[in-house]
């Protein structure tokens, strides 16, 4: 197979992967069904584009494919002749997923997140079922995400399926007073799906582009439906801020660059422009939230002016732990300390965080602590955390660049 094929199906599947199970899982109403009938389809990819090349739409592509299969295995399964009837009507006429369904729903996807998101289901139930179906994230992706073992995570997915299927929970968005129930939810898998895309826990690949702009358009949609609620604007005015400098991330060979090196001048200023606006919708409503907290601090990071607010922005960290007091945000602040106050009060910051376990196998921990360490000069030290960062880092870009501050520690 060449890297072109591979390329393409890779990309096609995080471009059209929710798009596909959320289309069938509204039809046949069977999850698993769904899952199957796209993952064939995807191999059926792999075996016939490096035969008959790469279709012109490979979305429509895929999508008719896994609309016959499921066709086959609905009359296999004999889900009952008026389901059969509709996915037989969908794989003759070619329905658009786009339009399909509740007029009231604005997409496929969308009705697929207010299913995963039931208040039936528990709330780290709901956020992982919607990053498996919706963006096709791994189970180890997902586990990653939460810092939990595969194993449990896998149980989570198995057990909320089975929920949903005996509930008989519908695939609809709900009325507008049953949106609130379900905000933090879904903000919630925006943030997640978004992190997925913005630094990929594993691969080749530091940023999955497909991700983070299906994260950013979903919070969109999400606005349009609950205009009122701040947290939604904060998050994505946070999304806004941190995809605008994703072109300046990586360089030509896909090696990683730090904020502090970036070239500004290839950030987009439109999407910070827009972050900024939605950013000052969500204060006039006054009612502060992590969310528009996170986007503070990220706004912070893309100021006109090149010298950063250190202080300002551990002050802000301060605010969020006062919010949600965990270990990441404890580390974010560290940080920020570690900037504004000098590397020495970091440490002692990063070593508290360090004696609770819950980051031990977070590679940005000991990350952080090899570079501190480093601009304290005790560069045998820095090497040792550097090392172990390495080991632990999930991408190919983060590893080269932990790589080359390893090589300069050990110099």
């Amino acid at each position: 197979m060449t890297p072109d094929v591979e390329a393409a199906v890779a990309e096609a599947f995080h471009a059209e992967w929710g798009r596909v199970v959320a289309t069938l899982v509204r039809v046949t109403g069977d999850w698993d069904l769904a899952e199957e009938c796209a993952q064939d389809a995807f191999a059926a990819a792999l075996e016939r584009w490096p035969r008959d090349g790469i279709p012109r739409s490979p979305g429509a592509w895929l999508t008719t494919v896994a609309r016959h299969r499921a066709v086959d295995r609905a009359r296999r399964a004999r889900l009952g002749e008026s389901k059969t009837r509709e996915v037989a009507r969908m794989a003759a006429g070619g329905e658009d997923i786009e339009t399909s369904g509740d007029a009231e729903m604005p997409d496929d996807r969308l009705g697929l997140m207010f299913t995963c998101c039931h208040p039936a289901l528990s709330f780290e139930a709901q956020v992982a079922l919607t990053l498996r179906t919706l963006a096709g994230m791994t189970t180890p992706e997902i586990a990653h995400a939460f810092l939990v073992p595969e194993a449990t995570m896998a149980q989570r997915l198995v057990r909320a399926k089975r929920k949903i299927r005996n509930a008989g929970i519908p695939f609809a968005v709900p009325p507008s007073h049953q949106l609130v129930e379900r905000t933090a939810a879904l903000l919630a898998v925006l943030y997640l799906l978004f992190n997925e895309g913005y630094s990929a826990s594993s691969g080749a690949d530091l940023v999955r582009c497909s991700l983070t702009a299906e994260a950013i358009r979903l919070g969109r949609v999400l606005c349009t439906l609950m205009p009122d609620e701040p947290e939604a604007l904060g998050l994505v005015a946070l999304m806004l801020f941190h995809d605008a400098r994703s072109a300046a991330r990586v360089d030509g060979n896909g090696d990683l660059i730090v904020l502090s090196e970036q070239d500004r001048t290839r950030w987009d200023a439109a999407a910070i422009a827009e972050g900024r606006l939605r950013l000052d919708a969500a204060a006039r409503l006054g009612r502060p939230g992590p969310f528009q907290l996170q986007a503070a601090i990220a706004a912070c990071h893309v100021r006109d002016q090149p010298a950063t607010d250190w202080a300002e922005i551990a002050a802000l960290y301060d605010q969020l732990y006062a919010l949600t007091p965990s270990a990441v945000v404890a580390l974010n602040r560290a940080v920020a300390v570690s900037m504004s106050e000098g590397p020495a009060a970091g440490l002692v910051l990063l070593d508290r965080i360090a004696l609770d376990g819950e980051l031990r196998a977070y590679h940005l921990l000991p990350a952080a602590r090899a570079d501190m360490l480093r601009r304290l000069g005790r560069r045998a030290e820095a090497a040792e955390s550097y090392r172990r960062a390495f080991y632990l880092a999930g991408t190919d870009a983060e590893r080269r660049y932990l790589e080359r501050r390893l090589l300069e520690a050990t110099a």
